[in-house]
């Protein structure tokens, strides 16, 4: 019998982040995976990575974001090797809570660099409409713990 290993719980919470993105690709490789845009690569879940014991989450930023962040949190930033110099930084997954909604963030953060302006436009887009639904169901709570029905039904004449 063939012992299969279990996907790590925060790669399977990485991918379901990423696969919220336009045509994202994962590759897996050993106890690492990619997420790519069109080829480029945005985001590495690392795991042990040349034996260095932390599991992480590395991403491209803008410039120089990659340095102050590894630098005002060191406890939850790091420059990886290699790509650190380059950009990147890296997020730890091994040091208690994961704040997910950060991960979410840095991630599309990093996809909005590494994909073509169409592929950002639709993610625009999206938020827009979402931002605009938000509006609406707020506006139709407002007007009904206000009682204000005249806005929601004409008045009849």
């Amino acid at each position: 019998m063939v012992k299969t290993k279990t996907e790590d719980s925060r790669l399977v919470r990485l991918t379901a982040i990423c696969a919220t993105l336009p045509e994202v690709v994962r590759a897996t490789q050993g106890d690492h995976a990619d997420f790519r845009v069109r080829k480029k690569v945005f985001a590495y879940f690392l795991d042990n990575h040349h034996g260095d014991g932390v599991v992480s989450v590395c991403v491209k930023s803008a410039m120089g974001e990659n340095v102050d962040r590894s630098r005002a949190m060191p406890e939850r930033y790091f420059l990886p090797p290699y790509i650190g110099p380059k950009g990147w930084f890296g997020m730890y997954l091994d040091r208690g809570a994961i704040d997910w909604r950060e991960v979410q963030n840095i991630v599309e953060l990093s996809y909005r660099l590494a994909a073509p302006k169409t592929l950002v436009a639709r993610i625009n887009e999206g938020e827009a409409t979402a931002a605009a639904t938000i509006i609406r169901r707020q506006t139709l709570v407002d007007i009904f713990i206000n009682h204000d029905m005249a806005g929601v039904f004409p008045a009849q004449g």
